[in-house]
């Protein structure tokens, strides 16, 4: 075969001289952080809603929760999990993780019980950081029998004043001060616990103690940052294992390639307990010693707000938060100003949305893809350019690779393809991670030779702009979140109506794809398709349950018995 991408990288011609340059990313994130508190202490690091965090405050603030750590036994290696909405808890959560030389294990603050429980054991977390609302609810019986020994607890209701009704909608407001922004609202100290003691700490009541980072040896660049639970390229969860050093090169690419400013705004659009948001928004700020504006979770009418107060440059997120934005009754030019670049990775960009931003709100959208594999970015649109349509799919190119990083496009038998034809796309970086946790056998077939098999289907053409548009086997993209059908039928089966179940993706103009359940019933039994997804939405995370159920006598099957997803996909 000839027209190799890997043999001659195309997409060199479309990189900018600084995205050419070599960089010399820190070594860690805590190296990132540290070097901007020495470069500007004063700064404001983090802004939620009127209260404000500079970068001195947030290095004393995590040294004492990372003191308090380690003296509930955290100890180096140890894992450390974080579930938390985008708030100023996490960030010191995780710097504090890091300090106390553990690991970050970061969940989605929309995880059900089981899907927690299964995380916990699975990854041996001694530490559990989240929400005193969701340890009281559920989260409490959720840790019992596992590892953790440890638990802090955060009310989101900290570091700011203004209590804003449309977060907290069980709280009046409280009048900011008018002379200037607040700084942050922290308890007084309380006494030390004493003892072994399962009951939750304050977070911020911990914050505040001033105790001592411990002294443990510094992480080092090929030293696990992360462990990022996703489904991969399989339906079984797995803890990837993302190394300090790949979230600091993404970063640093990601500083280097954008023409902002050192010590500008970054907006917290995507959550931080993603993949995306952890590279591309949190340590690319500390990358450049910016502000990172954190707006609890998504409200279109709050981000817009917090757009006007904070002017931030920079911000990513899911296509379905632009949607929002867009359709936002007040929503003005002047809203999106201030950006200086602003992009979508997680699901697929529609390039009817692309070209809306741009006519109404004068906002270039730039399109990106990545994996959680790769520790987010493998491919963006560069700022100077434009990426192009594909005209015989419609589909929006997801940009071009990075310096470093090589995308090859492979034949069902591992053969590589030449430019234009589709197959699965194959990468290879400095950002991949070396595998999964406790998985030798996983590692070896998704990362063969160290190279990715990202599972996803797509093609490059002749300059090097990769489109993704298809997915391998069954796996949904919902609002940018993956979601295997099986976990889903696996909650139907419990059912005592349900007698088959198949769970496909379908298109969906809002969240990219939704997920549909198609089941057959039990003979003598009856149930309604309202009824079924509400059970779904009481067991699994709010962005798997099936929106849609259809009942059907039965479900199509092959000779062999197996369930034709294929044909109920074609339904619609």
């Amino acid at each position: 075969m000839t027209g190799l991408p890997s043999a001659v990288r195309p997409w060199l011609g479309r990189l900018s001289p600084a995205q050419l340059a070599p960089v010399a990313p820190p070594p860690t994130v805590l190296h990132a952080f540290r070097s901007a508190v020495a470069r500007a202490p004063e700064r404001t690091a983090l802004a939620y809603f009127d209260g404000r965090l500079d970068y001195a405050e947030t290095d004393a603030l995590s040294d004492s929760l990372a003191g308090h750590l380690a003296a509930h036994g955290v100890r180096p290696g140890d894992r450390v999990a974080v579930m938390l909405q985008n708030t100023p808890h996490l960030v010191l959560a995780v710097l504090a993780a890091w300090k106390a030389g553990a690991v970050v294990v970061p969940l989605n603050p929309m995880y059900k019980a089981a899907e927690v429980r299964h995380v916990l054991a699975d990854s041996g977390a001694g530490a559990l950081v989240c929400a005193a609302g969701a340890w009281s609810a559920y989260l409490e019986e959720a840790a019992r029998g596992s590892a953790v020994r440890a638990v802090l607890t955060a009310d989101d209701r900290d570091f700011q004043t203004r209590n804003d009704p449309r977060i907290f909608p069980a709280h009046a407001p409280e009048p900011a001060p008018a002379h200037a922004p607040a700084r942050a609202t922290i308890p007084p100290p309380a006494p030390e616990p004493t003892g072994p003691s399962p009951a939750p700490a304050d977070l911020a009541a911990v914050a505040r103690r001033g105790h001592p980072a411990p002294a443990v040896p510094e992480p080092a660049a090929a030293d696990t940052a992360l462990i990022s639970y996703t489904s991969g390229t399989s339906g079984t969860p797995k803890g990837a294992l993302n190394p300090h050093g790949a979230l600091t090169h993404n970063a640093a690419r990601q500083v280097a390639g954008h023409p902002i400013a050192e010590g500008a705004g970054y907006f917290a659009l995507a959550p931080l307990f993603h993949i995306t948001g952890m590279v591309c928004e949190l340590t690319a700020c500390f990358v450049n010693a910016g502000t990172l504006a954190l707006a609890h979770r998504f409200d279109a009418g709050v981000v817009l707000d917090a757009f006007l107060e904070h002017r931030p440059a920079y911000t990513i997120g899911p296509a379905t938060a632009f949607m929002a934005l867009a359709a936002h009754p007040a929503v003005t030019r002047d809203h999106f100003a201030s950006f200086r670049i602003v992009s979508s990775g997680g699901a697929p960009l529609p390039p009817a949305l692309v070209a809306r931003l741009r006519t109404t709100l004068g906002c270039d959208l730039r399109n990106g893809y990545g994996l959680t594999e790769s520790t987010g970015a493998v491919s963006a649109v560069p700022a100077h350019l434009e990426a192009p349509v594909d005209p015989a799919t419609g589909t929006l190119s997801v940009g071009v690779p990075g310096a470093e990083t090589v995308v090859r496009i492979l034949d069902e038998r591992g053969r590589e393809l030449p430019f234009g034809e589709t197959g699965e796309i194959a990468v290879r970086g400095p950002q991949v991670v070396p595998g999964y946790w406790k998985l030798p056998e996983d590692t070896a077939k998704a990362f063969p030779g160290g190279e990715l098999r990202t599972g996803d289907v797509g093609f490059m053409d002749r300059d090097g702009w990769l489109y993704v548009v298809d997915r391998k086997k069954d796996m949904i993209s919902a609002s940018g979140f993956k979601v295997w059908p099986r976990e889903v039928e696996d909650v139907l089966y419990t059912h005592p109506a349900v007698r088959e179940a198949a769970v496909v993706g379908v298109p969906d103009p809002y969240r990219g794809e939704t997920v549909k359940a198609y089941v057959s019933l039990r003979p003598g039994t009856s149930a309604e398709s309202a009824e079924l997804s509400a059970y779904c939405a009481e067991r699994i995370a709010a962005y798997k349950y099936p929106r849609e159920v259809e009942i059907l006598a039965v479900l199509p099957k092959t000779t062999s018995g197996k369930i034709l997803r294929r044909e109920l996909r074609a339904r619609g």
